[in-house]
C-alpha cells in the first residue's frame, strides 16, 4: 500500500490515500497556514473515531441490531510539550435505533477497541483511551 503527501503552498497540503482518495490538510495561521483544511493530528483522531465507529457499525449490522444512526463524540488531550502526542483520549458513541440492545452496543464498542480496530490499538500504546456510550430509541 502507498499513500502520499503533497506540499501546495505555505502550510497547506494534499493527501491522497492508497484507496485514491484526496484530503486536504493545512496549519493555522500563526504557523503560516491559511487554515483551508483539517490539521494533520486531527486527521489522526478523526482516523480513530472512524475506525472505531467503521467496527461498530460492521458488529452491530452483523448481530442484527437496527440501527438509525452512529455518532462517536471524541474528547482529547495532547501533552504540553513536543512531541504533543495524545495522552487521553475518550470516545461517546451515541447510537440510536429501534430495540437495541445496550449489551450488544457495549460489546461491539469493546470488541472494536480490544480486538479490530488497528488505531485505537495503535494510539493506545501512548495515550489513555476509554469509552462509553448512550442508546436512543429512535421514533
Amino acid at each position: 500500500m502507498k499513500s502520499k503527501v503533497k506540499w501546495l503552498d505555505n502550510m497547506t497540503f494534499v493527501g491522497e490515500s492508497a484507496s485514491g482518495h484526496a484530503v486536504v490538510m493545512d496549519g493555522p495561521p500563526e504557523f503560516g497556514g491559511q487554515n483551508l483544511g483539517v490539521r494533520p493530528m486531527e486527521m489522526l483522531i478523526l482516523g480513530l473515531g472512524g475506525c472505531s465507529a467503521f467496527d461498530v457499525m460492521l458488529i452491530l449490522k452483523k448481530s442484527r441490531q437496527q440501527v438509525a444512526n452512529c455518532e462517536v463524540e471524541l474528547d482529547y488531550d495532547r501533552a504540553e510539550e513536543s512531541p504533543k502526542v495524545f495522552t487521553r483520549i475518550h470516545l461517546h458513541f451515541i447510537v440510536s435505533g429501534r430495540g437495541l440492545d445496550p449489551a450488544k452496543v457495549e460489546k461491539a464498542i469493546s470488541l472494536s477497541a480490544e480486538k479490530y480496530c488497528s488505531a485505537s490499538i495503535m494510539l493506545g500504546k501512548m495515550a489513555e483511551i476509554t469509552h462509553d456510550f448512550e442508546v436512543i430509541e429512535a421514533a
